[in-house]
């Protein structure tokens, strides 16, 4: 469809796609998306427009309102906007845009993974990649072809996980996400040791207090919640497709006490070590 905004140049167009019970359950699907050239002196407000907005700039200049910041985004730059909060965005010069609202079961998570290392604008090294893929999201619309649902959510996904690959320039940011790759690696490999917070901190080269607040930036969990997380794992996973013994389970996971590790699992799982098993 052609855009009849103001501001707008008449040969901007745009998309309107409403997905299937399916998508909503499973993917990430596009609810609008276009291909918009704006005049100078455009300015859009809005208290909410519930979905996720990206788009590339391919020319010109914008200022965006959003989370108490004010911004500006030139040509080579993309936008990531959670427009479930109010936002508002300018020119005074004038820009052209790819876009695309989108929304989905995991879109949140996608959002605030990929603003707590980039931002809500940023540029990555390789844009071509997540522009072709965005440039034939469109494409599918645009040709009147068969939707896919699953390749749109592919399209997203692909675009979205270019963004949460780029590691920023910023030492202190590309510092804090090898640590925690580093500590996450290491307790994989030694979870069933007794670890303790100051050991992972002083692996990480860190006082324990900026350890765990850094650590809990990074992956979500503090680092004993991490932990118990990977036992709880493995404890279930060895319940399911082993025929050890719940003592000997327990041991190997890093419990040093068998009823410590039964109620622990229960109040987990709702269901005793033995229970669970039984229900494999």
């Amino acid at each position: 469809m052609l855009s009849r905004e103001e501001r707008i140049t008449a040969d901007s167009r745009y998309y309107v796609y409403s997905p299937s019970r399916t998508a909503m359950e499973m993917f990430l699907y596009p609810l609008q998306c276009g291909h918009f050239t704006y005049l100078p002196g455009y300015h859009l407000s809005r208290e909410s427009f519930d979905s996720f907005l990206l788009l590339y700039v391919q020319e010109g200049t914008l200022t965006l309102q959003a989370q108490g910041q004010t911004q500006t985004a030139s040509r080579g730059q993309f936008v990531l906007l959670d427009c479930y909060q109010p936002h508002a965005y300018s020119t005074d010069v004038g820009w052209s845009c790819l876009w695309c609202h989108f929304d989905g079961i995991t879109a949140r998570h996608w959002y605030q993974n990929i603003i707590s290392r980039l931002g809500n604008v940023f540029t990555v090294p390789d844009s071509q990649y997540s522009v072709s893929r965005l440039t034939s999201l469109l494409d599918m619309f645009s040709s009147e072809s068969m939707i896919r649902e699953p390749l749109l959510s592919k399209y997203l996904t692909d675009i979205l996980t270019a963004f949460l690959l780029y590691v920023p320039s910023d030492d202190r940011v590309n510092a804090h996400i090898h640590m925690a790759e580093k500590i996450t690696a290491y307790i994989s490999e030694h979870f069933a040791e007794k670890l303790t917070v100051d050991r992972l901190a002083s692996l990480a080269g860190l006082s324990e207090y900026h350890f765990i607040r850094i650590f809990k930036r990074q992956t979500g969990f503090t680092p004993h919640a991490y932990i118990l997380n990977t036992q709880m794992n493995t404890a279930r996973y060895l319940l399911k497709n082993t025929a050890l013994s719940v003592k000997d389970i327990c041991f190997s996971t890093g419990f040093s006490c068998e009823s410590v590790f039964c109620s622990t699992f229960k109040r987990r799982e709702g269901l005793s070590p033995a229970q669970y098993r039984e229900r494999g």
